[in-house]
């Protein structure tokens, strides 16, 4: 008599086929268009209105030679998202754009690389968070996007992350957390385009997330395809041995997604764009058997579409974090391709 609700949605999901599976037999763009609108359509993403950006400057800075400047955008008509450039200070030409996404932690400054409150130390201490930093060391004009939930966007600073609570209004009022950072990433990228492409082009440009971060940036990939790459770490695996087998903050769910998807398949909308798959070979919470399981599937999404060679699977020594000096090389050569 199995009494746990917990076992028993994994015995469900154990069951279970998702309806868009990838179909090595079925044309391609139909799967793709297929999967884009369901996807759409369980994020949400009809409940959001284009609204004029607003953007602000609110402070800009050269230190050691690199140039910062934070502003704030308006995504949606009474919400604004924090973000920061960094860059060198004298460039010759603009440079293609990384966006930054960090995971569970108190903010976008760990991509910056500050040690602002309790436990940003541990965050910054071999975990290779901070993306922004690294990012100009690799010839990118950086962008910290402060995700919905955290840091100072709603993330109560040294309390860190807020977005459980944040995930589960969004359900209730017909969208998801994942959705609104999927948006909000978007309406960023109109601004660079409009107001900041004197110094950040979206060609050669790249997306790049840690956990949450990593997880945002793969929705991203399937439905924002301004970017030329897309490097999601230590969040893509099966939903059945990650998600679907151990607790996890209300930000990774997407109401319905498993009755269609599972994570793999969802490459159906990013291929034959550059995709990097960052994974951790002792990651406790993403294990890595699932990775490469969704991997796979990837692989073979990349295959149909000609574009095998657009797609890797990099694998670091460690847990979950990071791993700048195995991933960037990777993404540099498909980058070039």
């Amino acid at each position: 008599m199995n009494t746990s609700p917990f076992d028993f949605h994994k015995t469900l999901a154990s069951g279970m086929t998702p309806l868009y599976a990838f179909d090595e037999n079925e044309d391609l763009n139909t799967q793709r268009t297929r999967a884009t609108e369901k996807l759409k359509e369980l994020l949400g993403m009809d409940t959001f209105t284009r609204c004029d950006p607003d953007v602000t400057v609110t402070k800009e800075e050269i230190k050691d030679g690199v140039r910062r400047i934070h502003f704030t955008v308006q995504t949606e008509t009474g919400y604004y998202v924090h973000c920061d450039f960094l860059l060198p200070a004298e460039i010759e030409k603009p440079l293609p754009l990384c966006v930054c996404l960090q995971g569970h932690s108190n903010g976008a400054h760990i991509s910056l690389g500050e040690d602002k409150y309790p436990g940003d130390a541990e965050d910054l201490n071999g975990g290779d968070r901070d993306f922004a930093v690294r990012a100009v060391k690799e010839g990118f004009c950086a962008l910290a996007v402060e995700q919905r939930a955290f840091g100072e966007n709603g993330g109560g600073g040294a309390d860190g992350s807020q977005c459980d609570f944040a995930a589960k209004v969004a359900v209730l009022l017909g969208r998801s957390l994942i959705g609104e950072r999927v948006w909000d990433v978007s309406r960023i990228l109109d601004v660079v385009e409009s107001k900041f492409s004197h110094f950040a082009t979206l060609e050669g440009s790249v997306c790049v997330g840690n956990s949450g971060g990593g997880t945002a940036t793969y929705y991203i990939a399937c439905l924002e395809d301004r970017f030329s790459g897309y490097m999601p770490s230590c969040a893509l695996c099966t939903f059945r041995d990650s998600i679907i087998d151990m607790h996890h903050c209300g930000c990774n769910y997407v109401p319905g997604v498993a009755k269609y998807f599972d994570m793999g398949d969802l490459a159906v909308m990013i291929a034959p764009r550059k995709l990097v798959v960052v994974a951790g070979v002792d990651d406790g919470i993403f294990p890595i058997h699932g990775v490469k399981e969704s991997y796979e599937i990837i692989r073979n999404l990349y295959k149909l579409a000609g574009a095998e060679n657009n797609c890797r699977l990099v694998v670091g020594s460690g847990g979950h974090r990071f791993y700048a000096d195995d991933a960037w090389p990777v993404m540099h050569e498909l980058l070039a391709r």
